[in-house]
């Protein structure tokens, strides 16, 4: 794994670490996939928020490094996100992503670009594509697990198809600071938060 990234994973475990409230939500998280991740064949996680431009991405990416991390880069479970609408992967998410060290590369120019997202140097592990999508795009495949990544998306999307179980797992919008002197700061502290909770959650799961 790319050395910067790992240090911001490291970092964001320690300054993430939940407590209260938050620390309840996130066991019962651990609790419910570990009995859902115990049926064969395992679901996908799948991370939903309604325009799956921001935190849907954010979580689908640092769950993904995380498992890399714990597995010894074989992974386990497949992961992908997903909205109820589709609008595109927002530039700030990716321009966040960068700072952190991930290494991304444009692949189409529309108004719903695909990025490849890397973390790992010289080809060791394929990259993350990532677009914005919704529910019944091909890249999703039954049965999955529905990780629910906003509010918006929790109140609004009764039925996720394919879902054999899902999660409340909510996140503040970075979308709020756009456009602002704050802007860079507050997606780096959001990534930063669910890179930290991605990593509680996933090493109760994965490691027992």
């Amino acid at each position: 794994m790319n050395s910067a990234i790992h240090r911001f994973l490291q970092q964001a475990a320690e300054a993430w670490y939940p407590s209260g409230e938050r620390k309840v939500l996130l066991d019962e998280a651990v609790r419910k996939l570990k009995n859902l991740l115990a049926d064969s064949p395992r679901p996908m996680l799948l991370f939903v928020c309604t325009h799956n431009s921001r935190r849907s991405h954010l979580a689908r990416v640092w769950a993904e490094v995380v498992q890399h991390q714990l597995s010894d880069g074989k992974p386990q479970v497949r992961m992908e996100s997903a909205g109820t609408e589709a609008t595109a992967c927002n530039e700030r998410t990716i321009a966040s992503l960068e700072r952190t060290g991930f290494q991304i590369e444009k692949k189409s120019e529309s108004e719903n670009p695909v990025y490849y997202c890397a973390f790992v140097e010289a080809g060791g592990y394929p990259a993350m594509k990532l677009w914005s999508k919704t529910l019944d795009d091909p890249a999703i495949e039954a049965p999955v697990v529905a990780i629910m990544t906003c509010s918006d998306a929790d109140l609004n999307c009764p039925i996720v198809p394919g879902a054999v179980g899902r999660i409340r797992l909510t996140y503040d919008d970075p979308k709020s600071s756009d456009g602002t002197p704050e802007e860079a700061g507050t997606y780096d502290r959001r990534s930063a938060q669910i890179a930290g909770e991605m990593h509680y959650v996933l090493s109760r799961v994965m490691t027992g």
